[in-house]
């Protein structure tokens, strides 16, 4: 009997690739959420400290223009960090959307799999079919012999 041909073998193999591919992209993204969060803590800890060294200054007398100065360094600070926890909602929409990429290209590729299972399963039985007709066909013809030398 031929080898086993399974003809969706090569979309299969594209939609493996693909997935492949969307899994890196989602690493990557997920690196970057990363980045970003540290980013984002790195600068509330200098937003605090510049506050706290504020709030020491204001304490020991600071000057008018001193402390517009201090305010508004504290504004622009609080301005930059609100920018960047707007890309980090971007990236978690970016990583939520390629998530969603990959659960549906595992879904094809789960069921083109389960086909080409069912498909295996189904050459092998009647491989083995072929198999045991083949061995009682043998079986016959060396009884017919034999009976006939008898």
């Amino acid at each position: 009997m031929k080898k086993f041909k399974f003809p969706l073998d090569t979309v299969l193999a594209y939609k493996k690739n693909i997935l492949d591919t969307l899994q890196i992209e989602h690493g990557r993204i997920l690196a970057e959420i990363r980045r970003q969060l540290e980013l984002i803590e790195q600068m509330q800890q200098d937003y605090e400290a510049f506050s706290s060294e504020f709030r020491t200054r204001s304490a020991e007398g600071l000057g008018i223009r001193d402390a517009q100065n201090y305010q508004l360094e504290i504004r622009a600070r609080e301005r930059d960090i609100e920018k960047e926890e707007i890309r980090l909602q971007a990236l978690r929409k970016q990583e939520e959307a390629k998530r969603a990429e990959i659960v549906e290209v595992k879904t094809d590729t789960s069921a083109i799999e389960k086909l080409r299972e069912k498909k295996l399963a189904a050459y092998n039985a009647a491989a083995a079919k072929a198999e045991e007709i083949a061995v009682e066909e043998f079986v016959s013809s060396r009884m017919s012999v034999q009976s006939t030398d008898e």
